[in-house]
């Protein structure tokens, strides 16, 4: 690698690979000494093709979730059996991996500046502003600059997307991720996270609580048809897949649905 190879959004390749090698130590026992996180499906993630995937998955923390998937992505793809033992899988790490994430978020501070540069796809979100909903006639139009980047993403790697766009569990999942999927079908993997929200506060920066066990679970790709399926088709596919769907509300005690409302309401950092 020259060392000023660069990506197709500018940013030195050189300097991602040391920025995801030194956040990745730093990290790494979060997952695995704290906390442990139990991955299933890792075959997944070495069958997939280089370029054009989009990771979907449910939201618990902005930024530790992403640090986890970075770790497994890594550590399947150096042939870790679903476990990320050994964080060395992160010294030549795969660099053409990318993550959508709110444009505030990013600009909140240095770190989120600094954790930007490793990967973000910054977009404006349209339904929020200054962390509160906005009414139906006051959202903004979609930036035609953040779909683009999102295209330029897949075109070169892997994509990370949380298509409720939000940590709150059970809210709708928006309809750009499924109108991304038909305009530039990617294969689409499913992810389902837990104990995210019971490890770290809601940043995903400071570790609340140790002894917690994390699930990651990696699902197959979606089988979704490109051309016929509609976008609420795909709406509901993907609820179903990342366990979001309102009929999972079913089968989740009413205690724990209120435990975790309590605990949203409690954290008023903005998202």
């Amino acid at each position: 690698m020259g060392l000023f190879k660069r990506n197709p959004f500018g940013h030195i390749l050189f300097i991602k690979k040391w920025l995801i090698r030194i956040f990745g130590a730093l990290t790494h026992r979060r997952y695995r000494g704290f906390n442990q996180l139990q991955v299933d499906g890792s075959e997944i993630i070495r069958a997939l093709p280089d370029r054009n995937v989009l990771f979907i998955s449910n939201h618990q923390t902005y930024f530790a979730d992403v640090v986890a998937m970075f770790h497994v992505f890594n550590a399947s793809l150096k042939g870790r059996e679903d476990n990320i033992r050994n964080v060395l899988y992160l010294w030549n790490p795969k660099l053409n991996i990318y993550y959508v994430a709110a444009k505030e978020t990013m600009q909140s501070g240095l770190l989120p500046r600094i954790l930007a540069y490793v990967g973000a796809i910054t977009v404006e979100r349209t339904w929020r502003a200054g962390g509160k909903d906005v009414a139906d006639h006051e959202k903004k139009e979609v930036n035609p600059n953040d779909t683009e980047n999102i295209k330029i993403a897949l075109a070169d790697g892997w994509v990370i997307t949380f298509p409720q766009g939000t940590t709150k569990s059970f809210k709708p999942v928006r309809k750009g991720t499924a109108h991304i999927i038909k305009q530039h079908k990617p294969i689409v993997v499913p992810i389902v996270i837990d104990g995210f929200r019971r490890s770290f506060d809601k940043k995903g920066l400071r570790l609340k609580k140790k002894g917690i066990l994390q699930s990651f679970i990696i699902k197959e790709p979606l089988q979704i048809d490109y051309e016929n399926d509609t976008v609420e088709e795909i709406v509901e596919k993907i609820e179903y897949a990342i366990e979001q769907h309102p009929s999972f509300l079913k089968v989740i005690p009413q205690e724990e649905i209120d435990v975790m409302e309590e605990l949203d309401k409690q954290r008023q950092w903005n998202y």
